[in-house]
């Protein structure tokens, strides 16, 4: 029993680890910059792909093969944060200030990236690049020769590159074989985990701490570490800080706040592809992913407190323990031989599987901030009035 207990405990552990790891993305992008970023979960889908392309691409070097984790790692970081950065630049950054217009602006993006996974193929690839360097190139043409440059040629330029790119991808198309096919498709893929990975520690007899998820934990605690040494101790972390306290005072000083965004959100988006990694390492990828821990991340940031590194940890843990222990049986196990506490064992095992443990886990947090709005840790000082 006592085994069970602790086992449960550790996979709790190690959930709320990926989904700290998720959370502390967002909680750059909405406790600091306010923006309600809903292809957050997306940007993680994106992570999780990217390990898997380069899983495939370790396969051919036996000598390698197990250490394509080390490779997967930046590279998912450097993917989402790469997407985010477009996102910014592309939609975000027109809609500052404006809540409801982001939340709908990113939903849409959201489904666009969900619907691009499952049909991209080399015809829609290259039609893509064929769309951005003649759009973005004409505009580069157009600014060089005229510094002023009208509306309805900048629609034109638009409207000219996306019917050539269109043309093109359909001649493509017509290729047919392997040249044609979507490379994921909507069905959901596998990312093994290296070998070296797939045993464990054996504490005592029964309890088995998997290598996988002391490796996951290990990543959010450098992903922890290396967020507040960035935040508070770069000075690109100094920037931001500054601009989410006090933004026309920090323009006034000289700081380039489009820029800070930019980076700030680049930043979020990139934690969010390195919780897509650590997703893929416990399971099966598919485009659907973000779906299932977009809703979790939020709620974590809430309960913490919104811009708050300490309640985000707190919060993920104890969401992801209190989920899997409940979810898993554990806590029914546990009060078994108590007659006694038979009504509360008799409630536990109700809830006693992964989506009613999620139900129960939503009651109680509905519950919890009808008491502490703020959260665990509301924000103090001038930061609540800004």
């Amino acid at each position: 029993m006592l085994e069970g207990f602790i086992s449960g405990l550790f996979n709790g552990i190690s959930i709320g680890a990926v989904l700290l790891i998720a959370a502390l993305g967002l909680a750059i992008v909405f406790g600091l910059m306010g923006v309600i970023n809903l292809a957050h979960g997306e940007l993680m889908m994106l992570g999780a792909y990217t390990t898997y392309v380069v899983q495939n691409s370790f396969r051919d070097f036996e000598a390698i093969r197990g250490l394509y984790v080390f490779a997967a790692l930046p590279l998912a970081f450097i993917v989402a944060a790469l997407a985010g950065l477009v996102l910014e630049k592309g939609v975000i950054r027109y809609l500052y200030g404006r809540p409801l217009e982001t939340l709908l602006a990113t939903w849409g993006v959201s489904l666009i990236l969900r619907q691009f996974v499952r049909s991209v193929s080399w015809p829609l690839t290259l039609g893509t690049v064929i769309f951005c360097l003649l759009f973005f190139g004409g505009r580069w043409l157009l600014h060089r020769f005229r510094p002023q440059v009208p509306k309805w040629m900048t629609i034109l330029t638009l409207v000219l590159s996306g019917a050539i790119a269109l043309f093109s991808g359909q001649i493509l198309n017509q290729q047919g074989g392997d040249f044609s096919r979507p490379w994921f498709g909507p069905r959901n893929i596998d990312v093994t985990p290296p070998a070296w990975m797939r045993t464990g520690i054996n504490i005592t007899t029964g309890i088995q701490l998997p290598y996988t998820r002391l490796f996951i934990i290990a990543l959010t605690i450098l992903c922890l570490i290396g967020v507040y040494w960035f935040l508070q101790r770069s000075a690109w972390g100094l920037r931001i800080r500054s601009v989410t306290q006090n933004r026309s005072m920090s323009a006034c000083l000289g700081i380039p706040t489009e820029r800070v965004d930019a980076i700030t959100f680049a930043l979020g988006s990139g934690l969010a592809g390195v919780a897509g990694f650590a997703v893929a390492m416990l399971g099966s990828v598919g485009p659907n992913l973000g779906t299932n821990y977009i809703v979790d991340a939020f709620m974590v940031v809430v309960v913490g407190g919104v811009g708050k590194m300490v309640g985000t940890i707190v919060a993920a843990l104890g969401i992801g323990i209190v989920t899997y222990l409940v979810g898993s049986g554990t806590f029914s196990l546990l009060l078994m031989p108590y007659e006694s506490l038979q009504p509360v064992n008799d409630f536990f095992m109700f809830f006693a599987s992964t989506s009613m443990a999620k139900v129960m886990v939503f009651a109680l947090i509905i519950l919890f901030l009808q008491i502490r709005p703020a959260g665990l840790f509301p924000q103090k000082g001038r930061a609540v009035d800004l």
